[in-house]
């Protein structure tokens, strides 16, 4: 047996991220990441998702008994009303476009979805990021000491996301949820006090850009 060979996540599953990146006016960095990580929350909680005859209730919970992948994709152009056809969630946000589809074995993948570049996707961030929502809203703060692409740091927010929704206490969450599942990226705060605020921890797998194990984000709900 392989070392690495993990019998839960045979086949591998993951949840594909596309997001929109034009060559004119692309969206900044941190505004992709936001709208990445509510992406994955209103997949989640879309009734598609949760209800006991829904479309998706199954894949999402063979996939979240595995490794919670996530790839993120761009698109462009035609490319992009490609993606949308297919069944998922979109979410605008600050000039930011993410569609999350329902996760499915990484051999799986739809031809439109399979097509999109994966690697590269590397955004500026905006001059003066948003301030933060009103409260409650999630709290996602990336590791400064660990170097990643935007689609990188994309599926890291999503992860955070997605351990907050299933972790974070009951009640926290239901009012982050009723109020529209808000996402902020903190940047201005230092990245130990975010530590000691933080709810939960992603750990990379290790799969791409940074060892495994390495601490890539944190969240919290502020309330």
């Amino acid at each position: 047996m392989r070392p690495d060979f993990d019998p839960l996540d045979d086949p591998p599953w993951a949840m594909q991220l596309v997001v929109r990146a034009e060559k004119a006016g692309p969206p900044a960095h941190g505004a992709v990441c936001e709208a990445a990580a509510a992406a994955v929350v209103r997949l989640l909680t879309d009734p598609r998702a949760v209800e006991p005859d829904g479309e998706w209730r199954a894949a999402v919970h063979a996939w979240e008994s595995r490794r919670i992948r996530k790839v993120t994709r761009r698109a462009r152009g035609v490319r992009w009303p490609e993606a949308q056809a297919l069944p998922g969630v979109t979410v605008e946000h600050a000039g930011a476009q993410v569609r999350a589809f329902p996760p499915a074995p990484v051999s799986d993948v739809p031809p439109q979805l399979a097509k999109l570049q994966v690697a590269g996707l590397d955004l500026a961030e905006a001059e003066r990021p948003p301030p933060p929502p009103e409260a409650p809203y999630a709290a996602i703060a990336l590791n400064p000491d660990v170097a990643m692409t935007t689609g990188k740091a994309a599926a890291q927010c999503g992860h955070a996301a997605q351990l907050l929704l299933r972790q974070g206490k009951k009640k926290h969450v239901a009012a982050w949820l009723d109020a529209g599942a808000r996402v902020h990226l903190t940047r201005d705060v230092p990245w130990r006090t975010c530590v000691k605020e933080a709810a939960v921890a992603v750990r990379d797998g290790g799969f791409t850009e940074v060892p495994p194990g390495t601490m890539t984000a944190i969240a919290w709900i502020v309330r």
